[in-house]
């Protein structure tokens, strides 16, 4: 690698150089050229006699100083130098940029005919000259002129002044009364079928709500409205925050890097977030369509009124937002489910993360491509972060360090040690060991080891915390630990000790501590990280029974999944051990499953997630050399063993089980074991062809996808009839299709790659179209493991050349999907050479983008 970009360090900041108290924009909206005219006060922070602005592809026509042509400038690179200038001073600035020609969905751009913006972390220098960092916040005023064609003209703030212009356009004038960086500001034009509702506050206001969507599209948007309202009326009774803008809009658009982003007042969605109805979606999607609609509203306060003072605080909003989201889907639906989600997302993708060559601390004190650390780490390992203060401090604790934060920085610009801070404060609490969490990388482990005195009627529990050599910190953390004692009749041990905060947490500070429990008068079973209190490996050397115990008796939903996890992964680690012998499922395992069955909870998505087994990623994790072909046999065997085991009840359940078709709890639990139960018994020689029909043809998305899924990963003889009839029944429907190409993606056939190179050509696939790409690419390269990682290095090949492709086109979709190749270091010498050769070919290609370099250059250096 020839070029090097440069680097950002946390510890390099400055503050501005000017502040601006407003910003007027004016938008003259043309596909090749449209106009933008800034005009801004700016006054010095220092007595310097020029400024620096960003902006990047901008055609600079006009540059005023106080209402005067001004010539003392000059344009670097990225940069406007303006010199000769007063220490206050207006400056009106004209640029000219072509939407229809940034395929790189960041700045302003067309999609799919509509005017959208996105501007974080560093779009908004592709408007206007500016400065485009988040810790200069000005209110703005937005004047859009367009075309009549375009009846919508949307911005930030509430609408102040409408009407009509010459030759054929119109213009809408907005305000937003509250001061934001430039990277919340948002701009939206074009036609467009729109859902409107409205919410009244807890103070009595009456708020307009507007979700615009594409024309055809106004029957998918009622449930992301309901999901908005809900938001709303959550955050008033947990978090006691009203919403304060007189009007809250929400716009879909099919082509977006992200799946939202929170703009003041402008929510700009990508589709698949917001669109949904029972015959499109699945049971799935309207989860998270509730869970993303929440999560952006939820920034309203938690990331828009009081924002990050630079990128490397991006936890600061987004794990803080993310825990907000999560505990608002816990409150609305089951908590054990929503904690198994999470904790998947960081078993899966996190731990990898932090044992990888991205590996960064949750506050990062390095950057080259701001765009790079939108991560699991940020977003998930932050916000485990503030759930293990929450766990730590209690919710009354919690929330007054809430309170506090928002009067102590309510429009102001802050970093992630001013949260702690307001935690510690509001609370009375020492945090200052537990703000470690912030600036280490690495996923710590937890070693312990237990003993019982039966004479003295003592429990014994060490814990020592061990951080890996990589690990950025080798000081302890401050970890909480949740445990529960179960006696040999599955019963509660109350936890007499004075050290144990909320019932049942003990604070781990030492490099070792033991804990001492007295008047235990049989030896307990021991639950530990109950509801994964912390984001830890865990080291303990559990017996199958006592793992069955927990299994069956722990008050925990979550802590029996938990268990089950750990059964599967002994089983499967077993075999890969010594793959000669026969894969046989555990007597005891055997038992408890059938047990679990007959004893169904009253919640059966929780009986289908206690037998589902960890996925390739999770497992994977536990080996310092991933054995690819043992693991992804070992998973297929498990898969077998669990299905025959299961088979006379799974059979039972699925025929003698009905529901009505609805989106309540009780029908989506129904479906989700009803469908776990067809994909095993797929597996067996039990004739599902005409089950697998039925459902096919079934009108409701989640029961329709659940018996495609089941016969392709079964290889069953009707995948294919199964997979063309969808085909033809949906390619009018591009997000149905995603669902489509992501079946396609995840076959574990060996035709899998050349199928995939042939349905580029498909009518409905777009390689410019992120969503596209996520599903078909990015599910190959994610969770097929047997095709991705084949020995050939085909896998690895068909990546690397979409990613070619991508460089020039949309650089961010391309940082994004490449993660798959960047932890070669894993695997064995064969596939390590195959996996750096693509990296280096990568490495070469011309103008490589930075998002890309820095990936790549920390993966081979």
């Amino acid at each position: 690698m020839t070029y090097k970009p440069q680097a950002k360090y946390l510890k390099d900041y400055q503050p501005p150089s000017h502040q601006v108290e407003h910003i007027d924009l004016t938008f003259d909206l043309s596909p090749q050229k449209t106009v933008v005219t800034a005009k801004y006060q700016l006054e010095a922070n220092n007595q310097s006699r020029s400024v620096e602005l960003d902006g990047v592809d901008l055609k600079l026509t006009s540059l005023k100083v106080n209402g005067l042509p001004h010539t003392k400038y000059e344009v670097i690179d990225s940069k406007l130098i303006i010199d000769n200038i007063p220490s206050k001073f207006e400056l009106e600035v004209e640029t000219e940029i072509a939407p229809e020609l940034n395929t790189s969905l960041e700045g302003l751009y067309l999609s799919d005919g509509a005017y959208c913006t996105q501007c974080e972390a560093e779009g908004f220098r592709k408007i206007t000259y500016f400065f485009d960092r988040p810790d200069v916040l000005a209110t703005y005023t937005v004047t859009v002129i367009g075309d009549n064609s375009f009846p919508y003209l949307l911005s930030n703030g509430n609408k102040v002044e409408e009407g009509k212009l010459e030759n054929g356009k119109h213009y809408v004038k907005w305000q937003d009364p509250f001061k934001k960086p430039s990277y919340l500001f948002a701009l939206v034009a074009g036609e467009f079928d729109l859902l409107e509702d409205t919410f009244k506050t807890c103070s009595g206001r009456d708020v307009k709500l507007q979700i615009f969507v594409d024309k055809g599209n106004l029957s998918k948007a009622p449930h992301a409205m309901e999901s908005l309202k809900k938001s709303m009326k959550w955050d008033e009774e947990r978090f006691n925050l009203e919403y304060d803008l007189d009007i809250y809009m929400i716009v879909a658009v099919d082509f977006f890097n992200m799946g939202a982003m929170e703009n003041k007042g402008l929510n700009v969605f990508n589709s698949a977030c917001v669109l949904a109805n029972q015959e499109t979606a699945t049971d799935r999607d309207y989860h998270v369509i509730e869970s993303i609609v929440g999560h952006e509203y939820f920034h309203n306060w938690t990331g828009n009124r009081v924002t990050c003072r630079d990128w490397f605080q991006l936890s600061l909003k987004e794990g803080l937002t993310v825990f907000r989201d999560q505990e608002f889907s816990s409150d609305l639906g089951s908590r054990a489910l929503n904690r198994i989600d999470a904790v998947n997302a960081m078993r899966t993708h996190q731990f990898a993360e932090d044992a990888g060559p991205m590996a960064h601390p949750i506050r990062p004190e390095k950057v080259i491509e701001m765009n790079n650390f939108y991560t699991v780490t940020v977003y998930n390992k932050g916000a485990e972060v503030i759930r293990m203060m929450h766990t730590l401090l209690g919710e009354l604790g919690f929330q007054n360090g809430m309170k506090l934060y928002f009067e102590r920085h309510d429009g102001q610009a802050v970093t992630c040690d001013d949260f702690v801070n307001s935690m510690a404060d509001a609370t009375g609490t020492d945090l200052t060991q537990f703000k470690l969490w912030y600036s280490q990388f690495g996923t710590p482990k937890l070693k312990v080891r237990t003993q019982y005195n039966k004479t003295q009627g003592e429990y014994q529990i060490e814990i020592e915390q061990v951080h890996a050599a990589q690990d950025s910190v080798q000081v302890p953390l401050h970890i909480p630990v949740a445990i529960e004692l179960l006696d040999n009749q599955g019963v509660r041990i109350n936890l007499e000790h004075p050290e144990v905060r909320q019932g049942r947490v003990i604070e781990l500070k030492a490099a070792t501590q033991t804990f001492t429990f007295e008047g235990v008068s049989e030896e307990p079973t021991l639950v530990l990280l109950e509801d994964f209190s912390a984001p830890c490996l865990l080291e303990y050397d559990y017996t199958v029974a006592q793992l069955c115990h927990i299994a069956m008796f722990a008050s925990s939903d979550y802590a029996r999944w938990e268990a089950l996890q750990q059964l599967y992964t002994q089983q499967i680690r077993e075999y890969v051990k010594g793959q000669e012998v026969d894969f046989v499922l555990s007597k005891e395992l055997s038992a408890v499953l059938l047990s679990l069955f007959a004893n169904k909870p009253k919640d059966l998505a929780i009986l289908a997630e206690y037998i589902t087994i960890p996925n390739f990623d999770t497992l994977s994790a536990g080996y310092e050399q991933v054995p690819v072909e043992a693991l992804c046999n070992a998973i297929d065997e498990l898969e077998n063993q669990i299905a025959h085991v299961l088979k006379d009840v799974l059979t039972q359940f699925y025929r003698g089980t009905q529901e009505s078709g609805s989106l309540s709890a009780g029908d989506v639990a129904i479906r989700a074991l009803k469908n776990r139960s067809l994909y095993y018994l797929a597996l067996t020689d039990a004739d599902v062809s005409t089950s697998l029909s039925m459902q096919a043809s079934s009108t409701n998305m989640t029961n329709k996808l659940g018996a495609l899924r089941s016969a392709v990963n079964a290889n069953h003889s009707l995948q294919n009839e199964l997979m063309e009839h969808f085909d033809k029944q949906w390619n009018h429907d591009l997000l149905v299709m995603d669902k489509w190409f992501a079946l396609q993606a995840a076959n574990k056939v060996d035709s899998c790659i050349d199928n995939i190179l042939s349905l580029y050509e498909h009518p409905c696939f777009d390689k410019s179209n992120p969503n596209r790409v996520r599903a078909l690419v990015g599910t190959f390269a994610r969770s097929n493991p047997k095709q991705f990682h084949r020995e050939d290095g085909a896998g690895y090949k068909l990546l690397a050349d979409l990613i070619c492709e991508l460089n020039q086109l949309n650089p961010q979709n391309a940082s994004r999907i490449i993660t798959p190749l960047l932890s070669f270091k894993r695997f064995d010498e064969k596939r390590q050479g195959l996996m750096k050769a693509q990296l280096d070919r990568l490495s070469s290609i011309e103008n490589l983008s930075d998002d890309l370099f820095e990936k790549i250059d920390k993966a081979l250096n």
